[in-house]
């Protein structure tokens, strides 16, 4: 199983954080043991002082795929859920400023958190999948599919040009505007369209 996640997916994200907006995905991966697993606590990791939750989309894949055609790209997953693409940013920072890649913000044990999957048929337009990420009771990030500079569809084949997509990898799709730290006591919850599909209590 293979975590893909994709960067800098929204406008307004990008800029927030003084980035441009990319013209194709930005595409990184996360290792098996970046996924936290069900039920076991999250724990506010030693090496940082600055924790970032990042509220994302994320797809399942459902079928084995290499260059993948973008009229049959639909077929190639099957659910959706809400993820959290957990970033030490200043870690990420200086390493951005060196010009190094980013596994040591971004790909530690458990930084990938998913709620319950939801089936893709579930929802009547995928252009319009809404999400929204509530942080000790408030809501911080809210979004939708329709805003992504890359859709669903896009980056699968995108990632099919580099990448075998296998079944069962997942894809962190991008997060919007809104991110923001978290400190040991927060508790998150995802919320996608009307369903909570985690709580999360940092610990």
């Amino acid at each position: 199983m293979k975590i893909f996640c994709i960067g800098r997916n929204y406008a307004e994200h990008a800029r927030e954080l003084g980035n441009e907006v990319p013209d194709e995905p930005v595409v990184f991966l996360k290792p098996r043991t970046a996924l936290l697993k069900p039920h076991l606590p999250f724990y506010y990791p030693e090496f940082t002082n600055e924790l970032h939750y990042e509220a994302e989309l994320v797809l399942r894949v459902s079928k084995n795929g290499r260059y993948i055609n973008r009229r049959y790209a639909y077929q190639y997953y099957d659910a959706v859920t809400l993820g959290i693409d957990f970033t030490a940013r200043d870690i990420q920072n200086e390493l951005k400023k060196k010009g190094l890649p980013w596994e040591k913000a971004k790909a530690w044990d458990n930084s990938a958190v998913i709620g319950k999957w939801r089936s893709i048929a579930d929802f009547i337009n995928r252009k319009e999948i809404r999400f929204g990420l509530y942080k000790n009771g408030e809501l911080v990030q809210h979004s939708h599919s329709g805003k992504m500079v890359h859709s669903f569809e896009s980056i699968l084949v995108n990632i099919s040009k580099y990448f075998t997509l296998n079944i069962g990898d997942i894809i962190f799709t991008g997060t919007p505007e809104g991110v923001g730290e978290v400190l040991p006591g927060d508790e998150l919850e995802g919320i996608l369209e009307d369903e909570s599909v985690f709580n999360l209590l940092v610990e």
